[in-house]
């Protein structure tokens, strides 16, 4: 028997099932933040092409590859996989400590800047209803979505990643190696001296908040 729960996002929970995954609700990406991340990293191939970002160059582990965003403000891992379409699973991690994840299949009918809801389950943890964003980079088309701090030591820790959209399957992909290319990751973030923030934050706040502002037409 099971139990349906609607989550409040603001609130954090867990959901005890017979099954190892566990959901944990978490914030919204940005979706501003998300796409210029997606487009500095997948729209330049950087997912394939070898890099040199801050004395970093491009190491393969086993079917992860690791390697630094081009302007030294962190880094991300990457891996294919032998699946129909050709998935392609990417984690980018900043010095700021934010993070965005993104799939990508040449199947899928994804279209840029398509708000979508989707539940992650990982072995360790897992988002039920979180926003992602439609992204198109490399041929193919898929979605960024940026999770809470706590994402890459979960994401480490889990030998599965499961992705749904409603009740429909989007995909089901193994992690075996995650924890060693985490772990490389983190080291490789450590090692930048870039901006601390890949992309500015859509969050309302003007870049001068003191700025004069222009004068008006006065009312007669």
């Amino acid at each position: 028997m099971s139990n349906v729960v609607e989550p409040n996002l603001r609130d954090r929970i867990v959901i005890a099932t017979t099954s190892p995954f566990r959901i944990v609700p978490c914030p919204a990406v940005s979706p501003r933040g998300a796409i210029l991340w997606a487009a500095a990293v997948l729209g330049g191939g950087a997912a394939a092409a070898p890099a040199i970002a801050q004395g970093y160059a491009t190491r393969q582990l086993g079917d992860w590859t690791i390697a630094a965003s081009k302007d030294g403000s962190g880094c991300f891992i990457s891996r294919a996989f032998d699946q129909p379409g050709g998935t392609t699973l990417l984690l980018g991690m900043d010095r700021d400590g934010s993070n965005h994840f993104s799939v990508l299949n040449e199947n899928w009918s994804i279209r840029p800047q398509d708000r979508l809801k989707l539940t992650f389950r990982l072995t360790q943890g897992g988002y039920p209803n979180h926003q992602a964003i439609g992204i198109v980079a490399d041929g193919k088309q898929g979605f960024v979505a940026a999770f809470d701090p706590k994402f890459p030591v979960s994401f480490a820790g889990s030998k599965a990643l499961h992705i749904d959209r409603g009740n429909t399957p989007v995909a089901r992909l193994p992690l075996d190696g995650s924890g060693a290319a985490v772990a490389e990751l983190k080291r490789c973030v450590a090692g930048q001296h870039g901006p601390a923030t890949a992309a500015t934050e859509d969050d309302g706040i003007p870049r001068d908040p003191f700025a004069e502002r222009p004068k008006g037409r006065r009312k007669r």
